[in-house]
C-alpha cells in the first residue's frame, strides 16, 4: 500500500515510518519541516503534496505542540484536518487513520471505552479542546474508511514526559517550563501510550474497521500514583499529594484495540516511564 504520513517527523511520526516501511509498505512523509515542507493550513499546498504523492490510505499525525499553544493545535485539529481530507478526497483516497485523544469523554465513575459519548460542556478551556476533537473526528468520517485513533497521554522521546522535557522542568521548579498537562498529584486519572507502542496502532489500524479506539496502556491511574513515579524516573522532586479529582480525568480503556490484534510493549507507564528508550 501507498501511505502519505502527515505530520512524519513528530514523535509518533519519526516511529511510524520505518514500522510502515517494515510491513512493506510505500511511504510518503510530509510535515512543516523535512524534505517535503508542508503547511497544513494551506489547503492548495495540502490538496498538491496529497495529489502528488497519490496514496491509496492517508495517516494523519499532525500537531502543533512545540509551543505549549492550545489554539495553535486545536487549529491544526480543525482546518488542518479539513484540508488533508478534502485532499484525500480529491486525490480519490478511500482510507484514513487519524490521531485524537482519550481524554475528551464525558465526565463519569471509571475509565471510558469508545461508547462513552465526547464531553459536551461548555466551559473553557475544556470546550475549545473538545469541540476541536469533534471537528476532527467528524471531518475524517467523511471519507469511506475511517479511523480514529484516540491516544493516552504520550511519553517517550520527544513527548514533554521524556528525560529533559517540559514536565520534567516544571517538577524541578522551572517557572518557564511550557506544556498543555498538569502537575497536581491528585486523584485526576490519565491513560498513557509510549509513543512506539502509538506509532504500532497506526500500521495496524490500515486494516481495521471504521471507527474510534482508544489506543492506551493497561493501567488508568490516578496523578497521585504517577507522579511521584514519574518525577523519580525523571530523577526530579515529586510533588506533594492534594485532593480532589477534575470529573473528566477518567482514563481509557484499551480492550478494543486490543481485540483487533494490537498489545501495548509497555503495558504499564510503570516500567514505561523508566525505560523510555532513545
Amino acid at each position: 500500500m501507498r501511505v502519505l504520513v502527515a505530520g512524519a517527523t513528530g514523535a509518533v511520526g519519526r516511529r511510524l515510518v520505518p514500522r510502515l516501511e517494515a510491513a512493506g509498505h510505500e511511504v510518503v512523509g510530509i510535515s512543516r519541516r523535512g524534505p517535503r515542507p508542508v503547511d497544513v493550513l494551506d489547503a492548495g499546498a495540502v490538496e498538491r503534496a496529497v495529489a502528488e504523492a497519490a496514496p491509496d490510505a492517508v495517516v494523519h499525525q499532525l500537531t502543533d505542540l512545540g509551543g505549549a499553544d492550545g489554539a495553535a493545535n486545536n487549529r491544526v485539529r480543525v482546518e488542518g484536518t479539513r484540508h488533508l481530507v478534502d485532499a484525500a478526497r480529491a486525490a480519490g483516497v478511500r482510507r484514513i487513520v487519524a490521531q485524537s485523544i482519550s481524554w475528551a469523554y464525558a465526565p463519569g465513575e471509571g475509565p471510558a471505552d469508545e461508547s462513552v459519548p465526547l464531553d459536551a460542556t461548555d466551559e473553557p478551556p475544556r470546550a475549545r479542546i473538545v469541540a476541536g476533537v469533534r471537528a476532527l473526528e467528524t471531518t475524517v468520517a467523511e471519507l469511506p474508511e475511517a479511523v480514529v485513533l484516540r491516544y493516552g497521554i504520550l511519553y517517550g522521546p520527544g513527548t514533554w514526559y521524556a528525560p529533559g522535557g517540559a514536565v520534567a522542568a516544571a517538577l524541578a521548579g522551572d517557572a518557564e517550563a511550557r506544556f498543555l498537562g498538569s502537575t497536581a498529584a491528585d486523584a485526576s486519572v490519565s491513560s498513557f501510550v509510549h509513543v512506539a507502542d502509538a506509532a504500532d496502532a497506526a500500521v495496524r489500524a490500515l486494516a481495521w474497521p471504521s471507527g474510534a479506539y482508544n489506543v492506551v496502556d493497561d493501567e488508568p491511574a490516578p496523578a497521585h500514583a504517577w507522579l511521584p513515579h514519574l518525577a523519580r524516573a525523571l530523577g526530579v522532586p515529586a510533588p506533594a499529594r492534594t485532593e480532589g479529582r477534575v470529573p473528566w480525568a477518567r482514563g481509557a480503556l484499551n480492550a478494543r484495540a486490543r481485540g483487533l490484534g494490537w498489545a501495548p510493549a509497555r503495558p504499564s507507564w510503570r516500567t514505561g516511564f523508566v525505560d523510555q528508550g532513545a
